[in-house]
């Protein structure tokens, strides 16, 4: 299953994990999971030892197939989700099949290769570089003098000007869904000549070679109305491998066909067709031979496993396993029996099981010599936990729920079954195999049930107070009682969860002994054991940036005491020193009577079943440390948008994609939540409501950060301060899953490279009967 950000093309960023015709949009697109995506990924560790390693990460799977091994002609035809509703990757409802045709139809100046590492690419560009780092940074473009639009006319500076202005977020008639790094850019003019382009940055620019990818032609870009609805349905011009020939929606085809003006290696095949087929229709599109080419979820991918052996033997699954020799004895007698009404029913029901038996085994036989090509999706899937307000709005228990998981046994669950490494991942801003890759997760700790129950003994939630009786709230005397939704787990109101002073403080009320306030006082004030936890955590992170251990020392402050580091993680993950751990007979945990009880969102559609599944593994997991979840299962349609998005939910399963510029996609995912004029948080992307301003400094200072060592350093050290927040959890990097056709070459599980549109096609008839290097299940 794939995510509706797509990283090759620097698509929606959000991955939820169901995936929704509606995008929410910007870097992304929250990919939420369902099918496959109850698969995502994650990375644990600590400093730098492991980075950039390929360990954990896994190669594409496409029937890789020389050129000359390819037949040249025919029609591909691809599945995508839907048909695109606007062919403006910059515009809000841009999705993956967007995605897509732009890879297909227009330049890319940069291209991401197996590990995630953006490539120049010499089609569109000679040389790409940043020729002045001071006073200003310059990047110097020099492109293919052979590049130009499917009108005749060059690529050149005109189109880098008109797409900067329209996507500079100065120009509020532009009706754009991101601006990230064009906002940066000062000027930009033509070089020596018309094939060199010049681009003047305001402020530094890191991940510059993000920007003009794709690149649309000044007739897209240079006008507001052009931008908002010139490219919804169609693109006047192209400069890809393939050009636009027509979108049918009726049909839910997109067709491609050879560019005749392609000046590089020209596409093997005549034409691409990208079919729209729905995720759950996707078995019976390539059974009947209406799709050569669809991603799938575990669900299809076993079928095909299923048809490849039961060749020539009776199918005895699928609607057949539902019939006993006892209920078709049953079923017998009540068709055969004496009242009428029921013999009639019976006889229909018999006729329509018979009917969907016959489809399920023509599906079956169709289904049987397609070839499933697999990778890790370039995407992990993560538990967030919603820090705006109720028991996880206290870090020390939303530490002791990502202590109470067993990473490794979720992420061995979903992955290892299907033959992929099953490292959880270690890292929120990197993918194994990635230059900028490091294992951080030590920053919070591995699975530890004894210190997750000290941690939540410490945030007052003990067996002991679950037996209590419930305190009487005077205040809401005769009222009707709420959900305390909105209370901490000591009963008082909290806030945000995001403080300006960061972690480690709680509301003091004026119930306090002794306290005089005026009725409805709020002081923020630290307390004592959270402040030396977050001392602790500061101390943790700090080993991450490297800072001196003689300026963390003075910055936690002399009442701190330092506490030796227990096997398995690190300082600030667990309770201070001293504090008792529970009863080691367990039982559910409460304070003042009430359950610790945690309300566990998960969708509810038909290719969700492995998320629930891990959804499953992860309750009995809390349940062992005295976590209750009330896990509430909601339509796939309204899971994001009325859930996730609105902060709906305690816990949530869904995913983000990775990407090759963390310091721009990223951000606003991890980003602080801001309070609005109106009352309401500016969350951005970041759904589980927790950040820090330490935090956005680090991504705001790796944007800026010319020197590739440095600006991975610093992403490295706000990994490590993620992890310490303990608002995300990465638990697996999504599998992926792709059907096709024997015959098909260099097209499958792509993983983080983007395709070869000119070398994708048919095998040439000696090579097919050669056999396949394709996996299969």
């Amino acid at each position: 299953m794939s995510h509706v950000g797509d990283p090759n093309g620097r698509a929606p960023r959000i991955v939820a994990a169901i995936r929704t015709a509606a995008s929410v949009r910007s870097r992304s697109v929250a990919l939420l999971t369902t099918g496959v995506l109850a698969l995502p990924v994650l990375l644990t560790g600590c400093g730098s030892a492991d980075s950039g390693t390929a360990a954990g990460a896994a190669p594409q799977d496409i029937g890789a197939a020389a050129r000359q091994n390819v037949a040249d002609g025919g029609t591909l035809k691809w599945a995508v989700d839907a048909m695109p509703e606007t062919l403006n990757t910059f515009q809000a409802d841009a999705d993956a099949a967007s995605q897509r045709v732009a890879q297909a139809v227009l330049p890319a100046l940069f291209t991401l290769d197996q590990r995630g590492r953006p490539q120049r690419n010499p089609d569109y560009l000679e040389s790409a570089e940043v020729v002045q780092h001071e006073p200003k940074q310059v990047v110097l473009y020099k492109l293919n003098q052979k590049a130009v639009w499917s009108d005749g006319r060059e690529i050149g500076a005109p189109d880098f000007v008109a797409q900067w202005r329209a996507l500079s977020g100065k120009d509020s008639a532009y009706w754009t869904a991101r601006n990230a790094g064009y906002e940066r850019i000062e000027k930009i003019e033509k070089g020596a000549n018309d094939l060199e382009v010049k681009v003047t940055f305001a402020k530094p620019y890191a991940d510059w070679r993000s920007l003009f990818s794709p690149l649309y032609p000044k007739d897209v870009t240079g006008t507001p109305d052009a931008f908002n609805d010139g490219a919804r349905t169609t693109l006047k011009a192209t400069a890809g491998a393939f050009r636009l020939k027509a979108a049918d929606r009726a049909k839910g085809t997109v067709t491609l066909e050879r560019n005749p003006r392609w000046w590089g290696r020209p596409t093997k095949l005549d034409s691409l067709v990208l079919q729209a087929v729905p995720r759950d229709k996707r078995a019976a599109a390539l059974a009947d031979g209406n799709v050569d080419v669809a991603e799938i979820d575990r669900a299809d991918a076993d079928r095909i496993t299923l048809a490849e052996r039961d060749k020539g033997q009776a199918v005895t699954h699928g609607p057949a396993a539902a019939i006993t020799p006892a209920s078709a004895l049953r079923s017998w007698a009540i068709a055969h029996g004496a009242e009428d009404d029921k013999a009639e029913a019976e006889h229909e029901a018999r006729k329509e099981s018979r009917a969907a038996i016959e489809k399920y085994a023509r599906e079956q036989a169709g289904l049987r010599g397609f070839a499933i090509r697999k990778t890790l999706e370039p995407a992990y899937t993560q538990l967030a936990l919603n820090g705006a307000s109720g028991p996880l709005a206290d870090e020390r228990v939303r530490r002791a729920v990502a202590r109470a998981l067993n990473r490794q046994e979720l992420a061995e669950a979903v992955l290892k079954p299907l033959g992929l490494p099953a490292l959880p991942p270690g890292s929120h801003l990197a993918l194994a195999g990635q230059d900028a890759y490091s294992d951080s997760s030590d920053a919070l700790g591995s699975q530890d049930e004894k210190e997750a129950r000290a941690l939540l003994a410490d945030a007052g939630w003990t067996a002991e107070g679950a037996r209590q009786k419930p305190k009487q709230d005077v205040a809401k005397a005769g009222s009707k009682a709420d959900d305390g939704a909105e209370d901490s787990e000591d009963g008082k109101r909290r806030d945000s969860g995001n403080h300006p002073d960061d972690e480690g403080t709680y509301i003091v009320g004026d119930d306090k002994p002794g306290s005089s306030g005026a009725a409805g006082t709020r002081v923020l004030a630290p307390a004592r054991t959270a402040a030396q936890q977050q001392a602790a955590l500061v101390r943790q992170a700090r080993l991450f940036d490297g800072e001196p251990a003689e300026q963390a020392r003075k910055d936690t402050g002399k009442d701190t005491k330092t506490e030796a580091r227990p096997k398995g993680g690190a300082p600030g993950a667990y309770a201070p020193q001293g504090t008792a751990a529970p009863a080691p007979q367990g039982g559910p945990l409460g304070k003042d009577g009430k359950p610790l009880t945690l309300r566990f969102v998960l969708p509810s559609g038909p290719g969700s079943e492995s998320l629930r599944a891990v959804g499953d593994k992860i309750a009995a997991m809390l349940k062992d440390v005295g976590i209750n979840t009330e896990i509430v299962k909601v339509a796939d349609d309204s899971y994001f948008k009325d859930h996730i998005a609105s902060g709906d939910f305690d816990l949530a399963l869904y995913s983000w994609p990775g990407t090759a510029y963390p310091a721009t996609d990223d951000r606003p995912i991890f980003a602080k939540p801001e309070p609005a004029s109106d009352g309401s948080l500016l969350v951005e992307q970041n759904y589980s409501r927790v950040g820090t301003d330490h935090i956005d400094q680090l991504f705001e200072r790796a944007a800026g950060e010319l020197d590739e060592d440095e600006a991975r350093d610093l992403v490295r050290q706000a990994d490590a301060r993620i992890w310490a927040a303990a608002g995300s959890i990465p638990l697996y990097q999504r599998p992926q899953l792709v059907a096709v056709k024997p015959n098909v070459a260099n097209a499958g599980a792509f993983g983080f490279a983007a395709p070869n549109f000119e070398d994708i096609g048919f095998k040439k008839p000696e090579t097919a009967a050669g056999g396949s290097a394709n996996t299969k299940k």
